[in-house]
């Protein structure tokens, strides 16, 4: 069995404890391992967790960037096995694995979006800049951010006759399984993944819940349509390949989507159902 390349940085931690605490000084960043990380502040006198963190998902970094203060708090909501990555491994991380750096920079990417539009909003908005600030929306309010626990349940699957038809406007759908679940296919892009803490961001097609093996990368593949066609692509950075009808696809490049193609993304097996109306 191979080796982790970094398993001389893995640092364990027990149910219940502190791994660093909001205004601490830090230099150092962490990847979760096994187990789960809770981030959470303390907001009007009362503890408001923020994301909980689980294997593969990064938190600490603008410490290791900027090395600023912590700006929340991080405590081990399971015995974790946590990654501690300090600037002299920074490379090698990233080195070995591609897809934390391309969330990363996704992550750096939103944050930056949402400060432009904060300064939109002051230039639109003529003496919002002397206005006291407002108070931050209480976290059980974003709805980005599921309930603890809530991203390993699936749903009860529902009888396939009792089911809504497709969409008129639908470009098909994702079939999982034996029809546990249909992801309709719809718009123009359509991003295939499953639900990413850091950066907020919830695909079209949500497998979370579905993959318990977490094989799936947060943003594994993309449906794009052209005209009448669909094709499939997979994201720079997936994990664990993307396979249609058994032959792996390249990064970024883009194949067609037949009705009754199947669709292997790591461990979660789909099956494409054309439009409505399509034989």
């Amino acid at each position: 069995m191979v080796a982790h390349p970094l398993k001389d940085f893995i640092v364990r931690f027990r149910a219940g404890a502190s791994i660093f605490k909001e205004g601490d000084p830090g230099s150092e960043m962490f990847i979760v391992q096994s187990g789960a990380v809770e981030i959470f502040r303390i907001l009007g006198g009362k503890e408001q967790v923020l994301a909980v963190m689980e294997k593969g998902d990064f938190f600490g970094e603008m410490s290791i960037l900027e090395g600023s203060a912590r700006t929340a708090s991080a405590r081990a909501s399971m015995d974790s096995e946590i990654i501690e990555i300090t600037s002299a491994v920074f490379d090698k991380m990233i080195r070995g694995n591609i897809e934390i750096a391309v969330r990363m920079l996704r992550k750096l990417s939103s944050r930056l979006q949402e400060a432009n539009r904060k300064v939109e909003n002051l230039i639109a908005s003529p003496g919002a800049g002397l206005k006291t600030a407002a108070p931050l929306p209480p976290v059980d309010s974003i709805s980005e951010i599921p309930p603890p626990g809530t991203a390993r349940i699936a749903p009860a699957p529902e009888p396939i006759a009792s089911r809504p038809p497709l969409p008129a406007n639908s470009r098909g759908a994702l079939v999982l399984g034996e029809g546990l679940q249909i992801f309709p296919v719809l718009g123009d892009v359509c991003l295939i993944g499953r639900y990413d803490p850091v950066t907020g961001t919830r695909p079209e097609i949500d497998l979370t819940a579905y993959d318990t093996n977490r094989s799936v990368s947060r943003r594994h593949a993309r449906l794009m349509a052209k005209g009448k066609e669909l094709f499939i692509s997979e994201e720079v950075g997936a994990l664990n390949g993307t396979f249609l009808n058994g032959k792996r696809l390249m990064p970024g490049k883009a194949e067609p989507m037949r009705p009754g193609d199947t669709l292997a993304l790591g461990m979660v097996l789909l099956k494409f159902q054309g439009p409505p109306g399509s034989a």
